[in-house]
């Protein structure tokens, strides 16, 4: 049985786009559920504990932190939630500065604007599509040679499940005494084989890492995130925060500021079955990229990153197209062929809150914008729909 939604960021273009049309929809990427997640969430239900308190979410973050190999794991509402959390359990200062991808989703800038502080957006490398850590490092050097201010923290982010090149980036930042959030909210499952890192998963080689169980990831609990660290403190700060800063008294005290950010039972019900069936889940989305890289060879699209070393999970399948000029269109002639497919974020300098912000590179982000695109990469995605994709792909490259 699998999961059904409706949001358009899971489906990709709508279903109506060709409504004449006698093919079955082919959707963007949407949830797997089977009887085990049906199971898990109708014992929690049983159970009474349905909001923030009981035992599955207790359960949740002990099973996710030994997965990730983190010590400590806090369950939360979203990953942009556990990204706001991470920088205000670090009580980054207001009007401080924050370096993070200029590609990425705004859910990992966001956040930055929640605790007063500002971005500094840095390009893309070509290989990875992560931040350019050569650049910012780079960057950074300088101003250690001319004493200018350093960010008060760095945000990397592991784009589309493909681990970022950041050895050098977190060397730097502990020998500087800056702290690392990694936005590993697309990358559940993605590993190092290879390297510094060599054994560890994206999320955990940082101060912080953070993780979302938005619907259309790996592993869902229909909305929710996950904050690890290896910190005590800062994971205590942050469950704290996540709890309205709630302290134990007779009444309500609440010592702080603090968020209604924790994850609910019932949620946390539904994120520990996905654990369970999270290599599964694995191996059918490298099945389905492994299609996809054989049928697009040659053909002038250019496949996801596979950096030797870096074990991507793709949690979305995107391709960029050999011309920025017809994206748009090959995104239209899919959705009219009924095959749900998705742009990818538009840079966040080109991004009506962020066009201000301070810039490190060049335009390798814009060009990962101007084009990529997102193919069907379901779970319960059949061989026989990826071959309609991929013919609708070639034929609409034949005819351009």
């Amino acid at each position: 049985m699998s999961g059904k939604v409706s949001d358009s960021a899971s489906w990709g273009n709508a279903p109506q786009a060709a409504a004449g049309s006698d093919q079955p929809f082919i959707p963007l990427a949407i949830p797997t559920i089977t009887d085990l997640e049906v199971a898990r969430v109708t014992d929690a239900v049983k159970s009474g504990f349905v909001s923030s308190v009981g035992p599955f979410v207790e359960e949740f973050e002990r099973t996710f932190a030994e997965l990730v190999g983190a010590k400590h794991a806090v369950a939360c509402a979203s990953g942009t939630a556990a990204i706001h959390l991470a920088f205000a359990a670090l009580d980054i200062p207001r009007g401080a500065e924050i370096a993070v991808p200029d590609f990425t989703f705004v859910g990992s800038s966001n956040p930055i604007a929640y605790v007063g502080a500002t971005p500094l957006l840095v390009d893309s490398e070509r290989e990875t599509w992560c931040l350019d850590q050569e650049l910012l490092v780079e960057a950074l050097e300088e101003r250690v040679r001319k004493g200018e201010p350093l960010p008060a923290a760095i945000e990397p982010v592991h784009i589309l499940g493909q681990p970022a090149r950041i050895d050098r980036l977190v060397e730097f930042c502990v020998s500087h005494g800056i702290p690392v959030v990694e936005d590993a909210a697309e990358s559940l499952g993605a590993t190092w084989s290879d390297g510094a890192f060599a054994g560890r998963h994206t999320g955990s080689v940082g101060t912080i890492g953070a993780f979302s169980f938005n619907g259309n990831k790996l592993a869902t609990t229909g909305g929710g995130g996950m904050l690890v660290t290896d910190d005590a403190e800062l994971a205590a700060r942050a469950k704290h925060l996540s709890t309205q800063a709630k302290v134990p008294d007779i009444g309500y005290l609440h010592d702080e500021v603090g968020y209604n950010y924790r994850l609910t039972n019932i949620a946390a019900a539904l994120g520990l079955a996905q654990l369970e069936r999270l290599d599964e889940v694995k191996a059918r989305r490298a099945h389905v990229a492994q299609r996809y890289d054989a049928a697009f060879a040659g053909t002038g699209i250019v496949t996801p990153p596979r950096v030797p070393g870096f074990d991507a999970t793709y949690w979305l399948y995107s391709v960029l197209v050999p011309d920025a000029g017809y994206r748009d269109e090959l995104w239209k002639h899919l959705g009219d062929h009924r095959i749900g497919s998705r742009p990818l974020w538009r840079p966040l300098h080109l991004q009506p809150p962020w066009q201000s912000a301070a810039r490190i590179g060049g335009t390798v982000a814009e060009d990962i914008f101007a084009r990529g695109l997102s193919l069907p990469c379901s779970f319960d995605l059949t061989d026989a729909e990826q071959d309609r994709v991929v013919e609708a792909v070639l034929t609409f490259l034949e005819n351009r």
